[in-house]
């Protein structure tokens, strides 16, 4: 039996190998278009490879995955983030869980699970072509199976021969970036975290919280990108221009008054400046009195009049901001969108149209936030595929 894995990336491999050591008669050749394999892995995590998630703050897979939930919920029956943890220890790989729960190498070094894969791939007698790009799937018809292990593809002209074949895709947009915001003013403030802020976009349900980073071209960290993944189609559909709205500190208005007048009591004689409700950064906080305030700003507490904490108390809870564009999130690069799951078996990851023709990873339309679950779900897809071609002999 003779396979074709079209892509030499993170799903290519871990289906490369699995299917080796369930099927270890199979002939098992990956095609790779450029000639490195395995470069977002390399990239990934600054350079660490963030693998996985404990998913231990995960009630819901819509949570971590916006696109395909219903479907990763399915195949995690069969190999889930544990499973994906228990194997790369098992293959000589020590992991990592910090307090954010996602799962690293002990090493810190993404070169690790590299090694890995190349060496494992070396033992089963994989064999791996590099610069050679497979344009139409008719060249590969001498292959019993055949699995498209690509990626995600930033643009729908990369996905042509697929759908020139007849399979259904659902148009690829960006999922994972930042955020450009039009203000000097805070812009001026890069580099300042806040640990708990919850960022969202007015009018929608789409909110998320977590670090946020100013950066010299606006917003970063989690909660922006995980807001990014939630808003990745409607802020394509907007042209990346949509209102974005902030919570700083992730409280309701009514605590948030409380603890202001609270300040009031106990400092009537202190400055605004010199006190930061709830530990905000510095810079921070005197950025937003100055917004809200202008030049009231260096005025003391006892001077706040009634209008001016419910304004405060407005800009603590509902910062309003202008997102200007969209900013690529350093070497990686996330899509929603792709091989419609509705062209695919669920519990094969078959074309439903081309019998013995598979997907897996993030050409498949699902895509997680950032956290390790992109990865894993390349790992989750990858093994549920090489299960099926191995039980199909």
């Amino acid at each position: 039996m003779k396979t074709a894995i079209i892509g030499g990336g993170a799903a290519g491999f871990f289906l490369a190998i699995n299917l080796k050591e369930m099927a270890p008669s199979c002939e098992v050749t990956i095609f790779e278009k450029s000639k490195k394999v395995l470069a977002k892995v390399e990239v990934s995590g600054g350079g660490r490879c963030n693998c996985t998630n404990s998913f231990a703050a995960v009630r819901d897979l819509s949570q971590v995955y916006p696109r395909g939930h219903r479907l990763m919920k399915r195949l995690f029956k069969q190999f889930d983030y544990r499973d994906a943890y228990a194997w790369f220890e098992r293959h000589g790989v020590r992991l990592v869980t910090q307090d954010d729960q996602c799962v690293f190498p002990a090493s810190q070094d993404s070169h690790t699970i590299i090694n890995l894969f190349l060496a494992e791939a070396r033992r089963h007698g994989i064999t791996i072509q590099t610069g050679r790009k497979i344009d139409s799937l008719d060249e590969l018809s001498d292959y019993d199976h055949v699995v498209v292990t690509t990626g995600g593809s930033p643009r729908e002209e990369g996905l042509q021969w697929l759908t020139q074949k007849g399979i259904a895709v659902t148009p690829p947009v960006p999922s994972l970036f930042t955020f450009s915001i039009a203000d000097e003013a805070l812009k001026a403030l890069m580099g300042t975290v806040v640990e708990g802020a919850t960022a969202f976009i007015p009018g929608t349900t789409f909110r998320a919280t977590g670090p946020l980073l100013i950066t010299h071209w606006g917003m970063s960290g989690p909660a922006i990108l995980k807001l990014s993944s939630y808003a990745a189609r409607d802020l394509h559909d907007h042209h990346y221009q949509m209102p974005l709205a902030v919570n700083w500190l992730s409280r309701n208005e009514a605590e948030v008054q409380s603890e202001l007048q609270q300040i009031i009591i106990r400092h009537p004689q202190k400055q605004l400046t010199t006190i930061r409700p709830f530990d905000l950064p510095t810079r921070l906080w005197t950025y937003l009195l100055e917004k809200t305030l202008g030049e009231r700003a260096q005025n003391r507490w006892q001077n706040l009049n009634k209008k001016e904490l419910n304004r405060l108390v407005n800009c603590l809870c509902n910062d309003g901001y202008q997102i200007a564009g969209r900013a690529a999130f350093k070497d990686e690069f996330v899509t929603c969108g792709g091989v419609s799951l509705s062209a695919v078996t669920p519990h094969t990851l078959e074309s439903k149209d081309r019998p013995h023709l598979y997907f897996a990873g993030e050409v498949l339309d699902i895509d997680g936030i950032t956290g390790g679950f992109n990865f894993q779900a390349a790992w989750t897809t990858a093994y549920t595929v090489a299960k099926a071609i191995s039980e199909s002999e």
